[in-house]
């Protein structure tokens, strides 16, 4: 989830568990700060192995439990250089508590993956029932968590919780909807899929990305949940095939290796386009395209090396009218009734 999400939640639970309301705004500051603390995993790179990062964004920092440790590297510094000032130790410690607590699993809640079960698993959890950026999540929250230190009322931090928590509902119950949308229509074509997923669109909880494997294809459409479902004719893709592609690339060798650290990374979602490029299909800019966000790049004749990383989060000519398209249900080609 985006930094201020994960700011706004972390507030949001430390001020509604915190009973003293003269205290909320040194607490809301607090549950902010331990909110986003463990993203701080993303400065642990390589400049040799750009594949890293994949490894520790969203590994122990983000794992369930970390949260007491988590909680109190964040509150130590915190509490020696100001929150004694205001508040005692423990209090300090369990509004750190509170807002750490929050992020992994709000991260979640994304089609991204985090290792919440670290380190006796890890399996990347994505339950995709959130954007990773959704400004109707969000704005709610901070405007209740700034109400509630603005008129010293905790009530308000219990009511962000309730919106918090209502809206990943919702977004649950959307997801199944659309994954019901899915599936018929894969039905439709005659196909049986090995596997499918739905994750939400970027910004909302009304248009999702569909995904399922058949016969060594992947089939890419939008499917738009409101009152009906409508699903949106995409475009497929071979299934990326390393023994194909790449023949002459040892098993052994570190370029091999880096092919299935991405695919462990991707949940095996794995294509090449176009240009060679191994990419990652659950991401694009548009729900209905496969043109990858990022992906890496492989060179067999160096494969001792490791691999080339690249990502595009650009919009191309036209894609933001598609988008607005497709959120509204225009240019949609079958829509599904769906209870």
């Amino acid at each position: 989830m985006d930094p201020i999400s994960q700011g706004a939640i972390g507030a949001a639970l430390a001020t509604a568990t915190h009973t003293r309301r003269k205290k909320l705004l040194t607490v809301a500051l607090l549950g902010t700060l331990a909110g986003m603390a463990p993203d701080l995993d993303v400065l642990m790179q390589s400049p040799t192995d750009p594949l890293l990062f994949l490894e520790y964004h969203r590994q122990f920092s983000h794992a369930l439990v970390f949260i007491p440790i988590g909680a109190l590297l964040v509150a130590w510094p915190l509490f020696k250089f100001f929150a004694r000032k205001v508040l005692t130790w423990r209090e300090t410690y369990l509004a750190c508590l509170a807002g750490y607590a929050t992020h992994g699993l709000l991260d979640a809640c994304t089609s991204y993956g985090t290792q919440l079960f670290w380190p006796f698993s890890n399996v990347r959890v994505a339950w995709n029932n959130s954007s990773i950026v959704d400004p109707l999540f969000t704005l709610p929250l901070v405007g209740l968590v700034a109400a509630a230190v603005i008129f010293s009322k905790r009530h308000f931090a219990i009511a962000a919780m309730v919106w918090a928590l209502g809206y990943l509902g919702f977004g649950w119950l959307q997801q199944e909807r659309a994954m019901a949308v899915a599936e018929a229509q894969a039905v439709a074509r005659g196909h049986d899929p090995q596997r499918l997923s739905v994750k939400p669109s970027f910004g909302n909880i009304f248009l999702f990305k569909s995904i399922y494997q058949d016969q060594g294809f992947y089939y890419v459409d939008a499917v738009r949940v409101a009152v009906d479902g409508h699903w949106c004719e995409g475009s497929r893709i071979e299934q990326f095939d390393q023994a194909r592609s790449f023949p002459d690339l040892p098993s052994n060798s570190q370029q091999a290796k880096d092919i299935a650290r991405f695919s462990w990374f991707s949940h095996d979602y794995l294509a090449q386009d176009p240009t060679g490029r191994v990419i990652d299909m659950r991401y694009s800019m548009l729900p209905d395209s496969i043109d990858p966000m990022w992906g890496i790049v492989v060179d067999a004749e160096r494969p001792n090396d490791h691999v080339s990383w690249w990502a595009s989060r650009e919009l191309g000519p036209g894609e933001l009218d598609r988008f607005t398209d497709l959120l509204l249900g225009r240019g949609c080609e079958q829509v599904v009734a769906i209870e």
